[in-house]
């Protein structure tokens, strides 16, 4: 179910610190700590003699000290020590994950660590730009299959619904929809013409009056979003060449991490063009951002307990097809992985 020659984020940079700590990710359990020359350690959570998790035991310096009968294993997963005997097995050791740092977050590769690339990493533009504002985000758990999550992500129209106070306006109900399939993934957007800028981002945007709205929906693989929303005066918009120098735009970057089959650890942080030092509108967005996904959460979750007990196939709509073509995609990627 899981594409692991990938790269998901594991974790924010700055919790990964000098204590031992456990994660599940793609149904598997690690513990991860940083050594003492700040590099971050990602092994199995669980000693080679009793498979008691490491996650259990000490830290004595870069090496883990296992909590059962002391066996030490240094950060490359090998055991270097075992206190009643001299000769060390050579079975006795645990896999390590190549790690990477990078646009904040600590990323993990859970598959095959021959093919590890971090130029892959996905690229974050005007990261560094100083007129870009960005806010630090959050992480939340949600009681959902990672895929209900990507659907929801490649679906602009579920807006209307489940955002009223927020991310909806008028033209989302209706407005066609065009797709794109790439190597990459899937992205789904449309243009709504002249109307007015929904509540969340009204106060947000640079110029009087109605507005012209880009809905832009991507998800690369394995699960990474991006939305994209482009605000710029009625008449203005348009999806090739340069925008009006006065355009709104928010990008949402969005990771979804599977911890299991119906757990989803997911992180994001929003990105704009605007007031890149303002305190107040970075609290304002991640306020409003965090409300709106709490709506996402309620309706993803209840989704998942639908499917668990449902006793009839999904009736497919027409919206469905960029969440479908992902999914179909993905798992020929999976497909591949299993040779």
């Amino acid at each position: 179910m899981f594409l692991k020659n990938a790269w998901y984020v594991v974790a924010r940079t700055d919790d990964v610190t000098p204590t031992l700590t456990a994660h599940t990710i793609l149904g598997e359990n690690i513990v991860m700590y940083r050594r003492d020359d700040g590099t971050p350690v990602a092994l199995d959570d669980a000693c080679p003699h009793r498979k008691l998790p490491l996650s259990m035991g000490r830290l004595q310096g870069d090496h883990i000290e296992c909590g059962y009968h002391g066996m030490v294993i240094d950060s490359s997963g090998q055991c270097v020590h075992i206190p009643s005997q001299t000769s060390i097995p050579k079975k006795a050791k645990v896999a390590a994950h190549p790690l990477a740092e990078k646009w904040g977050f600590v990323w993990i590769w859970m598959g095959d660590p021959s093919s590890v690339d971090p130029s892959t990493i996905l690229t974050i533009e005007h990261f560094d730009d100083p007129g870009w504002g960005r806010t630090r985000g959050d992480t939340m758990i949600l009681e959902t299959n990672y895929l209900n999550i990507t659907d929801n992500l490649l679906d602009p129209s579920h807006v209307a619904w489940v955002h009223q106070s927020s991310f909806a306006a008028g033209g989302c109900e209706d407005t066609p929809l065009e797709v794109e399939i790439g190597q990459r993934g899937v992205t789904v957007f449309r243009w709504i013409l002249d109307r007015e800028p929904p509540a969340y981002y009204a106060p947000l945007v640079k110029f009087e009056g109605n507005c012209d709205r880009l809905q832009h929906y991507e998800v690369r693989f394995p699960s990474l979003a991006i939305n994209k929303s482009v605000f710029t005066p009625a008449g203005t918009g348009n999806r090739e060449g340069a925008l009006d120098p006065r355009a709104y735009i928010m990008v949402s970057y969005n990771f979804l991490t599977p911890i299991n089959e119906r757990q989803t650890k997911y992180f994001w942080f929003q990105h704009r063009n605007t007031d890149p030092d303002d305190d107040a509108i970075t609290a304002s967005i991640s306020k409003g951002t965090e409300a709106a996904f709490e709506e996402d959460r309620r309706v993803l979750e209840g989704v998942q307990r639908g499917l668990d007990r449902a006793g009839s196939a999904n009736v497919v709509l027409g919206i469905d097809r960029a969440p479908i073509r992902f999914r179909q995609m993905l798992e020929e990627k999976i497909s591949k992985q299993r040779g």
